[in-house]
């Protein structure tokens, strides 16, 4: 038996920062766009922030307008605020990728439910929020990962330590 590898001395360690849940307004489509791919506006209804920073996900103040690659690939680019419990404003972007089967992407088109190993969905975050309490924002990397229920998205943030 062959003992497992040692790890790389310098693997990143992750650790739970948040969790968004948010809720999802119907996406709008541009069937093609200049690029002979779709383009899809998804905007954002509301939602919750839980874990180290606790707030809300502002109405209206944003979406996601993903690409819809010719693989099959949806490629993210979602941008919105966040008012956190202390009333801090944060801006923040998520670029990521959502692929799976195309039962699974079929399904969750049709906003249908889907098991999580059906899919994969991944997302990395950059924040911009003023100097105070939760400038750490502004200084770590984040990695997200994403369940797609149907209406909404909850995403899991993982700082990168």
């Amino acid at each position: 038996m062959t003992p497992p590898a040692a790890a790389h001395p310098f693997a990143p360690r992750f650790e739970h920062a948040f969790t968004i849940s948010i809720a999802l307004k119907p996406a709008m489509f541009l069937r093609p766009s200049a690029t002979g791919q779709t383009r899809a506006a998804v905007y954002v209804d509301n939602g919750k922030v839980e874990g180290r920073i606790n707030g809300i996900v502002l109405p209206m103040s944003g979406g996601d307008w993903a690409l819809v690659r010719a693989d099959g690939v949806l490629d993210f680019d979602a941008r919105y605020m966040l008012e956190l419990d202390d009333g801090t404003i944060v801006y923040m972007q998520n670029r990521g990728f959502r692929w799976g089967s195309e039962d699974a992407m079929a399904r969750m088109a049709r906003n249908e439910p889907v098991r999580d190993d059906e899919y994969y969905m991944r997302v990395t975050p950059r924040f911009e929020v003023a100097a105070g309490p939760h400038e750490w924002l502004n200084r770590h990397i984040f990695v997200g990962v994403a369940e797609k229920t149907p209406g909404a998205n909850r995403i899991h943030y993982f700082q990168v330590l």
